[in-house]
C-alpha cells in the first residue's frame, strides 16, 4: 500500500475521470459520430461528466469506506454495461439502444448469429475503469475528515455537478437548438447529451409514449387528418384497378440494396434473376427507391407497408404497440373478400409478429412449424429462401383465392453465411467479411425469386398474379464505409449513406407488356396506396402518408426514420444540404421547407401512434369521434 495519504475523494475523482476518459474514447473509436466543428467536439468531450458527477457523487452520502468503494465499482460496472451494449448494438443497427429494444427478449434467441459476430475480445476495453477503481482501492489510502467538512464538500461537488449539466446543456441548445423536440435523432441527442443523458431522455420520451394513449381522447387525430386530406393526391387513373381480383403475393427482399442490382462484383453478376425483370416487359422497376425503417429493422418495413405511416423513432412498433388500432393493407382486401397471411420460416414470437398480426387483421400466419426443413435446408435465422419459396407455393395452391400473401425472406441477413453449396459466386476480397459474404447471399436470394417465378408458373398461379417485391433495410451499414469505398470507387460521404439507402421496388403484373423502369423518387411509404390502386380499391379515406407512385401528382420527396431526407434535386443528410445531381454541399435555403415537412409528418405520424388514435376514426365514413374507446385491445 503506498505511504502516502491521498485527498479523502480521490477513489471518487479516479472514478469520474476514468469512466469519463474511457467513454470520449468510446465515442472517437467505437461510433461513427459527425463532428462538424470545434464546438461540437468540445461538447462531445464533456458531455459524459455531467451525468457521472451526478451518479457518482452519491457516494458521498454513504458512511462507510467500503460502502463507498462498492457502489463506485457497481456504477463503474452498470455504465461500463450500458455504454457496451450500444457499442454492441451499433456494429450492427449503426444506431443506439433505446428502452422498447431492451424488452424485446423474444427476439435475443435468434440474433444469435449475428451478436456472437459482433463481440470480441477486445471488447474487455470497454471495462477497463472497473479494474482503474479496483487497483485505486486497493493501493490509494485517503485521508479523513469532519462529518461538517462532508457536508460543505457534498454542497459545493452538487454545486459543481449542477453548474456543468447546465453549462452543458446550454452549448448544446446553441449548437442545435429545439434538440430535445426531435428525439428521433438518436446519434444528435446522443453527440450533444452524452451516452447516459440520452438513456435518462430516452426513458422519459417511452414514459410519455405510454401516457399519451392513456390520455387519448381522439381530439389529437384532428390536425394530423387534417394534415393528410391537405396532401392527398388524386391517384393514377391509368394504372387503378390493373391488377383487380388477382392474387397478391408481396416478396420482402431482406437485407437487399440497390447497389446490387444491374452491377458486378469482380466480373461477377450479383442479381442476375432480378436483372432480368428490370427489363422485363411485364415489371416496372422503381430504380429511385428508399426504405424508410427505423430500430425494427424488417418488422418497420412491413409496418410501412401495411399501413403507410412512419415507424417510431424509437423501439419497433410492432413491440411497443401491438395492441393498437390499425388499418392495414391486409384489413381492407379482407374486407373485399380476399384471404389473408403472411409467409415466414421463423419463430412465430421474433418481432412479436404473432401479436401484431392480429391487430393487423391477417387471417393466417405460415410460421416455421409450417414448414418441412429437411437436413442441409436450415440458415441460422431459419429456412434457406429456396426450398421455403418452393413449400410457399404449395401452401399458396390451398389458399382460398383471391389471395394476399406476404413471403419474408432470410438467407441474405446478416451475418451473410452460407453452406458452400449455396455459394454461387465467390467472395468479395475487401476488409470487411461481412461485405465479401454479402453478395453470396444476395445472390443467392436472387436465386431463389427465380424459383418463386418457376413455381408459380408450374402450379397455375402466375398468371392470375400480381407480385410485388422490395428491399426491407440496408444490409450493409456505415461500420462498412471503408470496404464500400472499394467497392464503389468512391469515398462514402454523408450524402454517398443517404445514397445507399436505395431498395429495390419491382411491380411484376404478368401480361401488362408496358414495363419499364421508373426513376420516380419514392420510398416505403408509397407502398401500401400504389398496390391498393392497382388493385382497385379506394383510399381517399385512409389516413396514410403516401402516395401512389404511378400518379403525376406524387411529390418525390422521401424522410428517413431518422429526419434526412431525398428529393429529386436535394439530399439532406449530416445536417448538410447536397445537391442531388452533383453530389456536392448547396445551400441549406433548398431543403428547409422539406426538414420542416419531414420534421412535421414524423411528428404526426408518432402522435397517431403513440395515442392510438385510429380507434376514434372510422375509415368507412371518414369521421372521428372523441368518444373513448372503453374496451382497449389486450
Amino acid at each position: 500500500m503506498l505511504k502516502k495519504e491521498w485527498p479523502k475523494h480521490s477513489i471518487l475523482a479516479i472514478a469520474i475521470i476514468a469512466t469519463w476518459l474511457k467513454t470520449y474514447i468510446v465515442y472517437k473509436t467505437s461510433f461513427s459520430i459527425t463532428i462538424d466543428n470545434l464546438l461540437q467536439e468540445f461538447i462531445l468531450f464533456i458531455n459524459p461528466l455531467s451525468m457521472l458527477l451526478f451518479i457518482y457523487g452519491v457516494s458521498l452520502f454513504l458512511k462507510s469506506e467500503k460502502a463507498k468503494n462498492r457502489y463506485l465499482v457497481a456504477v463503474a460496472v452498470v455504465t461500463s454495461i450500458v455504454l457496451y451494449g450500444n457499442v454492441a448494438f451499433y456494429r450492427f443497427f449503426s444506431d443506439f439502444i433505446t428502452l422498447p429494444v431492451l424488452f424485446q427478449t423474444d427476439n435475443f434467441g435468434d440474433l444469435g448469429a449475428s451478436a456472437a459476430a459482433s463481440i470480441f475480445w477486445t471488447d474487455l476495453f470497454y471495462f477497463t475503469d472497473v479494474l482503474i477503481i479496483l487497483v485505486a482501492i486497493k493501493f490509494v489510502k485517503v485521508k479523513t475528515g469532519t462529518a461538517s467538512s462532508y457536508s460543505v464538500q457534498r454542497k459545493a461537488y452538487y454545486v459543481l455537478a449542477l453548474a456543468v449539466l447546465f453549462f452543458n446543456l446550454g452549448l448544446a441548445e446553441a449548437e442545435r437548438p429545439q434538440l430535445l423536440t426531435r428525439s428521433f435523432d438518436r446519434e444528435m441527442l446522443v453527440k450533444n447529451l452524452g451516452m447516459y443523458n440520452y438513456h435518462l431522455y430516452d426513458i422519459y420520451i417511452q414514459s410519455k409514449s405510454q401516457a399519451q394513449r392513456a390520455l387519448a381522447d381522439g381530439s389529437e387525430l384532428v390536425e394530423a387528418n387534417s394534415y393528410v386530406r391537405a396532401n392527398q393526391i388524386e391517384p393514377s387513373e391509368d394504372m387503378k384497378g390493373i391488377a383487380e381480383g388477382r392474387n397478391l403475393i408481396v416478396v420482402t427482399l431482406e437485407s437487399l440494396q440497390s447497389f446490387a442490382i444491374n452491377e458486378e462484383m469482380n466480373g461477377q453478376t450479383i442479381t442476375p434473376f432480378l436483372n432480368s425483370l428490370t427489363k422485363d416487359q411485364d415489371t416496372i422497376y422503381f430504380e429511385n427507391f428508399y426504405h424508410q425503417t427505423g430500430l425494427g429493422k424488417t418488422s418497420d418495413s412491413e409496418f410501412l407497408l401495411e399501413n403507410s405511416l412512419y415507424p417510431l423513432s424509437g423501439g419497433a412498433v410492432f413491440f411497443t404497440h401491438s395492441g393498437n388500432t390499425f388499418n392495414s393493407m391486409a384489413e381492407s382486401l379482407g374486407n373485399e373478400g380476399y384471404s389473408t397471411n403472411v409467409q415466414h420460416a421463423n419463430t412465430k414470437s421474433f418481432w412479436n409478429r404473432d401479436i401484431m398480426y392480429e391487430s393487423l387483421n391477417i387471417d393466417e400466419f405460415y410460421d416455421i412449424e409450417s414448414y418441412e426443413i429437411a437436413e442441409g435446408q436450415a440458415v441460422n435465422w431459419g429456412m434457406k429462401d429456396i426450398p421455403f419459396m418452393e413449400q410457399s407455393v404449395d401452401h399458396m395452391t390451398e389458399m382460398q383465392q383471391p389471395f394476399y400473401s406476404r413471403l419474408l425472406t432470410l438467407t441474405n441477413h446478416h451475418p451473410f453465411t452460407l453452406d458452400e453449396e449455396d455459394k454461387l459466386i465467390d467472395e468479395y476480397d475487401s476488409n470487411s467479411g461481412t461485405l465479401n459474404r454479402y453478395f453470396q447471399t444476395s445472390r443467392y436470394l436472387d436465386e431463389s425469386v427465380k424459383v418463386l417465378f418457376e413455381e408459380l408458373k408450374e402450379k397455375g398461379l402466375y398468371e392470375n398474379s400480381i407480385i410485388v417485391m422490395y428491399g426491407d433495410h440496408y444490409g450493409i451499414s456505415e461500420n462498412h464505409n471503408e470496404a464500400m469505398t472499394q467497392y464503389l470507387g468512391e469515398e462514402v460521404t454523408d450524402f454517398t449513406s443517404a445514397e445507399l439507402q436505395k431498395v429495390p421496388f419491382f411491380v411484376h403484373i404478368p401480361g401488362y407488356g408496358k414495363g419499364d423502369v421508373d426513376d420516380e423518387v419514392g420510398g416505403q411509404i408509397d407502398m401500401r396506396p400504389t398496390i391498393m390502386n392497382l388493385m382497385g380499391m379506394d383510399t381517399s379515406k385512409d389516413i396514410q402518408f403516401g402516395g401512389d407512385l404511378f400518379s403525376e401528382e406524387h411529390e418525390e420527396l422521401v424522410i428517413f426514420r431518422d429526419g434526412r431526407l431525398v428529393t429529386d434535386e436535394v439530399v439532406y443528410a449530416g445536417n448538410v444540404c447536397y445537391d442531388k445531381e452533383t453530389g456536392e454541399p448547396t445551400e441549406q435555403e433548398l431543403c428547409a421547407p422539406f426538414i420542416e415537412q419531414a420534421f412535421t409528418e414524423l411528428e404526426y405520424s408518432e402522435s397517431i401512434i403513440n395515442g392510438d388514435l385510429l380507434r376514434f376514426y372510422d375509415e368507412e365514413d371518414g369521421q372521428l369521434t372523441t368518444i373513448p374507446d372503453v374496451e382497449l385491445k389486450q
